[in-house]
């Protein structure tokens, strides 16, 4: 959920605990299938650490789900911001909950100029936050000021007239409301440039490759990938795709989009050119364009495969 709305993020939700209902039948799946099963919302790595999280409860921890702050950081792919709000609000253990909701009202709060996103504001952030939450009923707490954040401390346009602690808001009486939180300025915007071969030999079979382990999409499916510096054209692909190909007789068709493809990723632009590949040649390692379904795929591949279909079969 979050950056997925709730209303596109729900029918994920019951489909995956429809097919694994406990941690068990989870810890049994492959990785391929879950990441099937998760096609569409993005945040791969948080399905592969589901999955590995499952695997470690079952295996190492006899099924039980950990049920304290540390317990809970010994998961992977769980930090001090899940493992806070699951020990506080489930277990009832005293741990400030630091979202974008607390950071923006505690920044406002105490005017606080310090970056919310740098190593100093983190730390000073997560004490403040600490000394503040309630002894007694600190889940109750979090839960308040992550939806006092959500509902009235909002990021533009604050309703400051019913907030029910306007009166001890130094942010409010500074007049500097719109210039908290503040935030160091984001990296740049990574553009790449990515052109994909949609084979389609003689028996109506394509090559899909396996993604590695080091970049986005990891261990996803996507059809061969070059990757150059910069667009390239007709004349470009036909010299340089020989080796990715390893075909020797082929042609390359057109594409399958009439303009490039532009898919935003967080930090990442990738300028995406689909280039139609036909041989009269057999693949051995291919796979038929009617069954590439099954596999695990970004969107921007099984958008492609959806075109690809409609077009040509």
């Amino acid at each position: 959920m979050q950056q997925t709305r709730v209303a596109q993020g729900l029918p994920y939700y019951t489909a995956f605990i429809s097919k694994y209902p406990s941690i068990f039948d989870l810890s049994k799946a492959s990785e391929s299938e879950i990441l099937k099963q998760w096609q569409g919302l993005g945040y791969y790595s948080r399905a592969r650490n589901m999955h590995e999280t499952a695997k470690f409860i079952v295996g190492e921890l006899e099924g039980r789900f950990p049920e304290n702050y540390e317990g809970l950081l010994c998961l992977k792919g769980v930090g001090d911001y899940t493992a806070s709000a699951i020990a506080s609000i489930c277990f009832n253990e005293k741990r400030a909950v630091l979202d974008g909701n607390v950071y923006r009202v505690l920044s406002r709060y105490f005017d606080v100029e310090d970056p919310i996103n740098s190593s100093q504001g983190v730390k000073y952030f997560n004490s403040l936050a600490n000394e503040l939450i309630d002894e007694v009923r600190p889940g109750d707490y979090n839960q308040g000021i992550m939806e006092l954040g959500a509902k009235v401390c909002k990021p533009s346009n604050p309703t400051c007239e019913s907030c029910p602690i306007a009166d001890g808001c130094l942010a409010l009486a500074r007049n500097t409301i719109t210039m908290r939180p503040v935030k160091k300025a984001k990296k740049p915007i990574r553009k790449r440039y990515f052109n994909y071969l949609l084979i389609m030999d003689k028996s109506a079979n394509t090559r899909m490759i396996q993604r590695g382990p080091k970049d986005i999409w990891q261990h996803l499916f996507e059809f061969p990938l070059l990757e150059t510096k910069g667009p390239i054209d007709n004349t470009e692909i036909r010299a340089v795709s020989g080796e990715l190909l390893r075909l020797n007789n082929y042609k390359i068709t057109g594409q399958l989009y009439a303009e490039d493809t532009v898919h935003k990723l967080s930090h990442q632009h990738l300028y995406t050119k689909f280039w139609i590949v036909e041989t009269s040649e057999l693949l051995g390692d291919g796979t038929p364009w009617d069954e590439i379904e099954e596999l695990p795929v970004p969107v921007l591949i099984q958008e492609a495969i959806s075109a690809f279909k409609n077009s040509y079969f």
